[in-house]
C-alpha cells in the first residue's frame, strides 16, 4: 500500500482534532460579540441624538430663512413709503443755514434799531 493516503487521513484527523480543540474558547467570541453590541447600541443612540440635532438645525434654518423674507418685506415697504412721502423744502444742512442766517440777519436789524439816530465819529475810519 502507498503512504499517500494514510498520510492524507492523518492529516485529516488531525485537522479535525484540532477545530474541535478551537470551539471551546467561543467565550471569548461571545465577548467580542457582546462588546460589538454595546458598542451598536451606543452608536444608534449617538445617531438618534444627531439626528434630533439635525432637525432642531432644520427648524432654525427654516427660521431663520423666514425672518430674512420679512425683512426684505419689510425693506422693500420701507423705500416704497419713503419713495410717496413728500420730500421736505429744506435737508437738515440748509436748515441750519437758513436759522444761522436769519439769526444774522435779527443781528444786524437789531443792532440799527438800537442804535438810534444818533450819530457817532467813526474814528476806525480815517
Amino acid at each position: 500500500m502507498r503512504p499517500g493516503p494514510w498520510f492524507f487521513l492523518f492529516a485529516l484527523l488531525l485537522s479535525l482534532d484540532l477545530q474541535a480543540e478551537q470551539t471551546p474558547p467561543a467565550t471569548a467570541e461571545q465577548a467580542q460579540i457582546d462588546a460589538l453590541e454595546q458598542r451598536l447600541a451606543t452608536s444608534e443612540q449617538q445617531r438618534e441624538a444627531l439626528g434630533a440635532k439635525l432637525q432642531a438645525s432644520a427648524d432654525e434654518n427654516a427660521q431663520i430663512q423666514r425672518l430674512r423674507q420679512e425683512n426684505q418685506r419689510l425693506k422693500l415697504q420701507l423705500k416704497k413709503t419713503q419713495a410717496d412721502a413728500p420730500r421736505p423744502l429744506l435737508d437738515d444742512r440748509q436748515q441750519w443755514f437758513a436759522v444761522g442766517a436769519g439769526a444774522a440777519l435779527l443781528g444786524v436789524i437789531l443792532g440799527g434799531l438800537l442804535r438810534g439816530k444818533r450819530r457817532s465819529r467813526r474814528e476806525w475810519i480815517n
